[in-house]
């Protein structure tokens, strides 16, 4: 799981009209002939607080009227099975609440149901809402080395019990409902929310969501947004009128050279093998059964 950057969108330009009313000059003894900037400033932020406003009104109006996709409750099962097979090489992803181990990526200890990790600050961003609801869990001793770890591979202050109260605490089922719970507010729900903006369908979907949790909802170099801008630039999506299969098609190649720029001779049959696979059958819908395989490992879902 890559590190969760903080991405800041511009809602829009500001009015050239609002500012200029802010900064002309009047005769009113009640008003100064000379504004301090801030008011201008503080002026600009509103308005674009309130466009922002406006277009998430909007964009939750359109989402509103889509079909579930792959929020639906039996897409959403299937979509964690398919992450799940590239993340732990298993369909019942049920099983990897307690998982944890090195993989000696450079991103320390890789835990839980999509892989949160001690090193790229969602699996610290998962233990601190954890235990601000529950305070005296396992876990929340570790926080200070979870803190100070956090964006190396290190261990120190972890080992050697860590892993086991990790194990420990995916016994208790609220735990396992925070990991659920983070799973949705860092990676899924943004994933198919903006699918649905670019206009993609169940398949897009999902790849979109297998992008956020494995470059992370970052925008550094590989991060999901910068590799969606660059595809953006390859093909326009359904959205913009372009091709569904075209911009998914481009997505995917721009992912995959991500992938292969930053770790040569990376395994990429989770794209190659399974999700170009069913873009290539034209299965935009992500309907069953589905047959693919990830590192060589053939899965089946009827």
């Amino acid at each position: 799981m890559r590190r969760t950057g903080i991405l800041l969108f511009a809602a829009a330009p500001v009015v050239i009209a609002a500012a200029a009313y802010f900064l002309v000059p009047t005769d009113s003894a009640e008003s100064p002939a000379d504004p301090p900037a801030a008011t201008a400033e503080q002026s600009s932020r509103q308005e674009a607080k309130s466009r922002a406003e406006q277009e998430r009104s909007a964009d939750d109006k359109l989402i509103a009227s889509l079909p579930p996709g792959l929020a639906a409750p039996a897409k959403k099962e299937l979509a964690q099975q398919l992450v799940s097979t590239a993340e732990s090489s298993t369909l019942n992803w049920r099983d990897t609440y307690g998982y944890i181990e090195d993989l000696d990526d450079g991103q320390g200890y890789t835990a839980g149901v999509i892989g949160f990790c001690t090193g790229t600050h969602d699996l610290l961003a998962l233990v601190e809402r954890y235990t601000a609801d529950h305070p005296d869990n396992g876990l929340a001793r570790y926080l200070p080395a979870l803190r100070a770890v956090d964006g190396t591979d290190s261990h120190e202050g972890l080992d050697p019990g860590f892993t086991a109260a990790w194990k420990a605490e995916s016994e208790v089922p609220a735990f396992r409902e925070a990991q659920l719970a983070e799973r949705d507010r860092a990676y899924f729900d943004p994933a198919v929310r903006l699918a649905k903006l670019d206009g993609l369908g169940t398949l897009g979907q999902f790849i979109y969501y297998d992008a956020m949790v494995f470059h992370g909802p970052g925008i550094d170099e590989d991060g999901f947004y910068v590799l969606r801008e660059r595809a953006l630039r390859k093909a326009e999506s359904p959205s913009q009128g372009g091709s569904e299969k075209t911009y998914l098609d481009a997505f995917l190649d721009v992912r995959r050279a991500a992938m292969r720029e930053k770790r040569p001779g990376a395994d990429t049959s989770r794209i190659d093998t399974a999700q170009r696979r069913f873009l290539s059958d034209g299965n935009l819908e992500l309907r069953t059964p589905l047959r693919w395989q990830v590192y060589g490992e053939t899965y089946r879902v009827p």
